[in-house]
């Protein structure tokens, strides 16, 4: 059972997402209710309100040094704040539909966003402006996220696809779910909500509407990536962070809280995943 201890008051609606600073000392709420909370997690539970959307607020991230958050929401703006002064800073507002995920890159210096106008999209937080603009228009992302090394991003489908994008190339490299592109290695049943990469880069897991994670393989071992790199003369290595020189400039491119345990599936037994219904 899951021994809930403390309970923190605050919102007025629902909470659509929630995360830790790196060093543990702060978390950070959103909410439908249109705004950002910044939490002391202690007993007391104290937190301070961070308002300057006007939709429901769909995500939240600390940037890695924890300085600054990130926060996407139903207004179709991207919103960068100050962690220690407790302010906006600056507001990205290129989408023009709901946004429902916005990520920094590890080094901060980039932050990647979704978006129900089919687009996943890469901003330069320095300059306010958007760099990349990857289109789906199959389906729309619910999560995106950085790799560990801040040069590819992967998204999660509404059309029950997870793909995986290069910035510095532009491409996408794979398209799970696309026999064409890419050995499929399951079937996706219902939308994918979430995504994740391992520490290394070499997995991510992927959670979905239908109760399951599922741990995938990024393939870079039988993928000859490191080929394909050569094509692209400005970086031939794999393992640094991109350069914003590299990608910019671009033109764009046309609770429920009943669950209390978890339960290892043996329902898809493939060798590069690993499945958990909850």
């Amino acid at each position: 059972m899951i021994d809930r201890n403390l309970r923190f008051v605050g919102h007025v609606e629902a909470v659509t997402s929630v995360q830790f600073s790196p060093d543990g000392h702060l978390m950070a709420s959103a909410s439908q209710d249109r705004t950002v909370r910044l939490w002391i997690p202690c007993i007391h539970g104290e937190s301070s309100a961070l308002k300057a959307h006007t939709a429901p607020v769909r995500s939240v991230n600390f940037s890695h040094d924890g300085q600054f958050l990130v926060t996407a929401s139903n207004d179709k703006s991207v919103k960068v704040w100050s962690v220690h002064h407790q302010r906006l800073l600056l507001s990205l507002s290129q989408h023009t539909h709901w946004v429902r995920c916005a990520k920094f890159s590890p080094d901060g210096r980039l932050i990647a966003s979704c978006s129900e106008d089919k687009t996943v999209k890469i901003w330069d937080a320095a300059n306010k402006v958007c760099i990349d603009s990857f289109t789906d228009y199959k389906g729309f992302a619910n999560y995106v996220d950085f790799n560990p090394s801040g040069t590819c991003v992967v998204s999660a489908g509404s059309n029950h696809t997870v793909k995986l994008w290069d910035i510095r190339m532009n491409k996408l490299l794979q398209h799970y779910q696309d026999v064409q592109t890419i050995t499929k290695l399951a079937t996706l049943h219902g939308p994918v909500l979430s995504v994740a990469f391992s520490k290394g880069g070499e997995k991510f897991a992927s959670g979905g509407a239908d109760a399951q994670v599922l741990l995938w393989k990024t393939n870079f071992d039988t993928f000859n990536y490191k080929e394909v790199l050569k094509h692209h003369i400005r970086r031939i290595h794999t393992d640094d962070p991109p350069h914003l020189l590299d990608i910019y400039p671009r033109s764009p491119h046309s609770h429920d809280g009943k669950s209390q345990s978890i339960e290892v599936s043996s329902r898809i037994t493939h060798n590069n995943i690993c499945s958990f219904s909850i």
